[in-house]
């Protein structure tokens, strides 16, 4: 990448992630890896105890950006055509007319997602995967920037529905959140009473959001990151090793059911870039790799009963899987 370049786009997104840690303190982790989906063009599952600024990081992002945002609250009488619309007959016309759902939006917050049934978190699987929503005989587009967080909740299982395997695999990130540093407590607390306030209403409204064209341009320099063939090589072992995992001993291969798929090695590499890139680097490191493969692999793999039945979780595997591989 040229330095020209570079200088547009890249402030542009210091600009935002700026913009976003002021209304998002102590979640540092949760702020890169939703400008990491944004920058890789994936859907995000973020996961984590109540009041911790799940929903919160999403409205926030969507201000920074110019686009538009619909938050949908997933319960159990949820309808699949309540996210995708439905066909309304007009009389006058004497013919059914498309009304576009909310899934026909930018963002998309998918809150609580596990507490809607299987038919309803498969009416996603289309949109994430191919995004386009086919109802009848048409298809419709959607967006350019189309993407989807959704947040659910490890503590409240009851009236939960666990995400199928298949849709889990089309997030291109799954983030932990934990509760903040205690030193930012106080500053979460300075927060809330401004925005109680309306004292920060004025510095909002001087940022000027990120227009879709500099996220398109950010994200073709991202594509263009050089990342070495020893590199490369080394994040496909990664991935390949989940699905190999007697290879590296016969603990993890006791532990494994089923590795990463292709979707899982492409999402790695994009979001190795994309994390060099917003480290201001024009090339990619192995920390990339290995601070984001957590992220990437965690919802990926499944486990053998073996494993769980030892309180084995996937990050624990994919850390004993980083610390066999060599480092080129």
């Amino acid at each position: 990448m040229s330095e020209h370049t570079t200088s547009s786009a890249q402030s542009a997104f210091n600009s935002l992630q700026h913009f976003i840690n002021q209304g998002i303190i102590g979640q540092d982790v949760l702020v890169e890896r939703m400008l990491i989906g944004l920058l890789a063009d994936g859907h995000i599952l973020v996961e984590g105890a109540p009041g911790l600024a799940k929903t919160r990081a999403i409205k926030v992002l969507s201000k920074g950006i110019e686009a538009d945002f619909h938050r949908v609250q997933f319960t159990p009488d949820l309808l699949p055509a309540d996210l995708t619309g439905t066909e309304i007959y007009r009389p006058q016309q004497a013919a059914f007319e498309f009304q576009k759902g909310p899934l026909f939006h930018n963002l998309i917050l998918a809150d609580e997602i596990n507490r809607a049934p299987a038919k309803v978190q498969a009416a996603l699987l289309e949109a994430m995967g191919e995004r386009q929503i086919t109802v009848g005989l048409a298809s419709y587009p959607l967006p350019s920037l189309f993407l989807v967080m959704a947040t659910q909740n490890p503590i409240e299982q009851e009236g939960t529905y666990p995400l199928p395997e298949a849709q889990l695999d089309r997030f291109l990130l799954h983030v932990k959140v934990d509760y903040p540093p205690a030193e930012h407590e106080k500053s979460i607390l300075h927060l809330a009473r401004a925005e109680a306030r309306n004292e920060i209403i004025n510095e909002q409204q001087a940022f000027e959001p990120l227009s879709q064209y500099t996220l398109f341009q950010a994200r073709n320099e991202v594509l263009d990151l050089h990342i070495a063939d020893s590199l490369e090589d080394y994040l496909l072992q990664i991935v390949l090793a989940t699905r190999n995992p007697e290879a590296y001993g016969k603990d993890l291969g006791a532990w494994l059911r089923y590795g990463a798929s292709p979707r899982a090695s492409i999402a790695l590499d994009r979001c190795s870039r994309a994390k060099a890139w917003l480290a201001g680097r024009d090339f990619v490191a192995p920390e990339d790799i290995q601070d984001i493969a957590f992220d990437v692999l965690r919802h990926r793999l499944i486990l053998s009963y073996e494993a769980e039945a030892e309180g084995i979780t996937p990050d624990h595997v994919i850390k004993e899987l980083i610390a066999r591989i060599a480092v080129p």
